[in-house]
């Protein structure tokens, strides 16, 4: 009897060392366990998986869609904002969304589906998708540099960005309620892991170590150039 008490009175002390220990000992990046001697431990933390990761990067452009709009707004009203903003953040959706969030999809995610043989033609509509996307690009880059733009050029402009917010939202919806969802099931385990590291690598490869949190940096600070950082203002009022 004293022999356990002593020991629950020792795990105890363990678990209240963990929570004090810099007042928040149970909310950093690892998780913690108890292993078979009553200690506790951190485990290491927490891979994100393949699907996770995409997800993530969508984030990002769906707050670029959402800049997008803004200027596109702004253009019909005309009402003057920096035209830097249209083109900065034309600029992420190539560096980080086609040039290298999609390419991760073309190289290791589309490949493995056609070779199930599932979901082949949603696959072949995102595919084909990337290709329109990236033009429309080309497109809004070229006119967005233009400082003197006439007013059908601005129409035009207005309307790429309608374009490319139309088809991006439904876009990358279907990729992660459909085609994420699915991944998981016609890979390996080991396949699934690995794809994991070797997205990661390839990301520091392109941007450094923290790349997608400097992505994330650049995007917050084209939002609050257009007025639109704070979160507050897209709550309605009832």
């Amino acid at each position: 009897m004293d022999t356990d008490r002593r020991s629950f009175i020792e795990k105890s002390l363990m678990v209240t060392a963990a929570v004090n220990i810099g007042g928040l000992g149970f909310m950093s990046a690892c998780s913690k366990k108890e292993n078979s001697k009553g200690e506790i431990e951190e485990e290491g933390e927490k891979e994100v998986s393949p699907p996770e990761d995409l997800m993530q990067e969508h984030g990002v452009l769906k707050r670029i869609l959402l800049i997008y709009d803004t200027c596109r707004l702004n253009i019909i009203n005309k009402k003057s904002f920096p035209d830097e903003i249209i083109t900065n953040s034309a600029n992420i959706i190539r560096a980080f969304i086609e040039d290298y969030h999609e390419k991760q999809e073309e190289n290791y995610i589309f490949p493995r589906f056609q070779k199930a043989n599932q979901l082949t033609d949603l696959v072949q509509v995102l595919l084909l998708q990337h290709q329109a996307g990236r033009s429309v690009t080309d497109k809004i880059l070229m006119l967005s540099k233009n400082r003197k733009r006439t007013e059908a050029e601005n129409e035009n402009l207005a309307e790429l960005l309608f374009m490319f917010n139309r088809m991006y939202s439904p876009h990358e919806a279907r990729e992660d309620t459909v085609l994420f969802p699915a991944f998981r099931k016609i890979v390996s385990k080991n396949e699934y892991d690995s794809l994991g590291e070797e997205f990661e690598k390839n990301e520091q490869k392109l941007f450094g170590k923290g790349g997608f949190e400097m992505i994330v940096d650049k995007v917050a600070d084209l939002e609050k150039s257009s007025d639109i950082f704070d979160l507050s203002q897209f709550t309605p009022k009832l």
